[in-house]
């Protein structure tokens, strides 16, 4: 590795010690692959992000390669050598690899993608980029998104080749493109949303000409498929700083392209009606459900947290007395939600969870100072079923008063509530409620046959069973011979 940039010697110098120690922990896996591609005439190099992680010193098993070898001549020197090969990306320049390799005393398994060098570029009308190959490692990184991503080590040699001056915007934490950032853009617009995401995912500042590209360019996104832009928003949204990426998007307009219901949120203000401000508000509960996360990030309960409040523009009223209200804005959000979370082609099961968290996420003011009864309780529980936790976690959060008394009484009313709930748990079995009697009991207590009639009558026994709790064999059997008798 050559010596640092002389402007900031500390950082950069900090920075290339990080790399040092990290390529020395991956070169037996790295080296080794090298040395085969040297073997077979051609050139090796770790790239792109690998380098980036390398230098930030957070570089994991995840391994990005560059190649002047074309993908069929990749396959014939990876396949001896691989546990595993991959061809999935192989239209675009990119095969795959996994392989196990001992480092550090330790058995790890490489997820390795080796790319040929390349450029890439959308026409006008094109939802997919155009890929043709290059011959230098240096046309290769000019058509990289940023400059922090436009860094490459050749192996197995360790040359650090830097031609857009990455290592210094690096040690600044600034994101710049390697050419103008219009030409960038325009080669390929989704690289405006990970400008976002890598805003949020390392903490860096977006350099004000990107800026000003990504705001003039915005509307250039309507190109990108709904899956590119939904993988992005995951990763921004997942990240540890979202509030950072999903302000640069609002502020850009980016966000009114892809999540419109966001900056939505931002309702202009009047000097009669006061009211909190929604956008805000909203980012706050974001980071305050990320805070109750226990086991890493929760995209479900992420999502649930940016989209909880998105039905209160459309549900918007100014009352006679000079209040805002939002009736109902749980019931609209939820719709909302699901046709937003749809068009971005989000999983059936992602969009039915947090569309239910949504509409869920006020259920619990109308438990007041604890009035609940049982009954109330188990419906609680039933509605929620399995995100019961998830909704524990956005109830807290969407408490985002100033007002510390409200606040702590807010947080000791929804204590009580958990309280009541596991009391319950104990006596009963809340996860799974279910009638006393099953439908084949009750097919044969009222000698029928299966039919529409036996949903009526197992849904009755499911009303008394969260009314009243657990009921004796014999009073449940009881209790739906007097529906019956009543059926006519």
């Amino acid at each position: 590795m050559p010596n640092p940039n002389e402007d900031t010697p500390s950082a950069l110098s900090q920075a290339q010690q990080r790399a040092v120690t990290e390529l020395l922990r991956v070169a037996p896996v790295a080296d080794d692959l090298a040395r085969r591609f040297q073997e077979a005439g051609f050139s090796l190099a770790l790239v792109g992000g690998s380098v980036r992680d390398a230098l930030l010193g957070r570089l994991g098993n995840d391994l990005d390669f560059t190649t002047d070898a074309r993908p069929e001549d990749v396959l014939k020197i990876v396949r001896p050598w691989a546990d595993a090969v991959w061809e999935v990306g192989i239209a675009f320049g990119t095969v795959g690899v996994h392989k196990g390799a001992r480092v550090e005393d330790t058995d790890m398994t490489f997820q390795i993608e080796i790319t040929t060098y390349r450029s890439e570029a959308y026409d006008r009308t094109s939802r997919k980029p155009e890929v043709s190959y290059g011959d230098s490692i240096e046309e290769d990184l000019v058509r990289r998104d940023f400059t922090v991503n436009a860094m490459a080590v050749a192996l197995p040699e360790k040359e650090f080749i830097d031609p857009h001056g990455g290592l210094v915007d690096l040690a600044a934490r600034v994101l710049r493109t390697p050419g103008t950032p219009e030409d960038s853009f325009s080669d390929d617009p989704l690289r405006m949303m990970r400008a976002a995401r890598f805003a949020a995912q390392l903490d860096f500042e977006v350099a004000p000409e990107v800026v000003a590209a990504m705001t003039d360019m915005a509307g250039r996104i309507e190109i990108v498929s709904a899956e590119r832009v939904r993988d992005e928003l995951n990763k921004l949204i997942l990240s540890d700083h979202p509030r950072k990426g999903l302000s640069l998007l609002v502020d850009t307009g980016l966000a009114a392209q892809v999540l419109p219901e966001l900056p939505a949120l931002r309702l202009e203000s009047d000097e009669h009606h006061r009211h909190k401000d929604v956008y805000e508000h909203t980012l706050i509960v974001l980071e305050q459900a990320i805070a109750l996360e226990e086991n890493g990030p929760d995209l479900a309960l992420r999502l649930a947290a940016l989209l909880h409040d998105i039905g209160k523009p459309r549900t918007r009223r100014f009352e006679k007395d000079g209040r805002v209200s939002f009736h109902h804005h749980e019931v609209v959000g939820a719709k909302m939600t699901k046709k937003r979370m749809t068009a971005l082609k989000y999983s059936n099961e992602l969009v039915k969870d947090v569309s239910r968290l949504v509409e869920l996420h006020l259920r619990f003011h109308g438990y007041g100072t604890g009035e609940w009864t049982d009954s109330a309780v188990r419906r609680y529980v039933r509605d929620a079923g399995p995100l019961l936790d998830r909704l524990h976690k956005l109830t807290r959060s969407d408490c985002t008063t100033r007002n510390k008394r409200k606040a702590a009484a807010l947080s000791r009313a929804y204590d009580g509530l958990e309280e009541r709930i596991a009391q319950l748990q104990e006596q009963e079995e809340l996860d799974s409620i279910r009638p006393d009697l099953d439908g084949n009991q009750i097919m044969e207590i009222l000698g029928v046959d299966p039919g529409p009639v036996i949903g009526k009558a197992y849904k009755y026994l499911l009303e008394l069973r969260l009314e009243n709790g657990p009921m004796e064999h014999d009073d449940a059997v009881a209790a739906l011979k007097e529906w019956w008798a009543g059926q006519g």
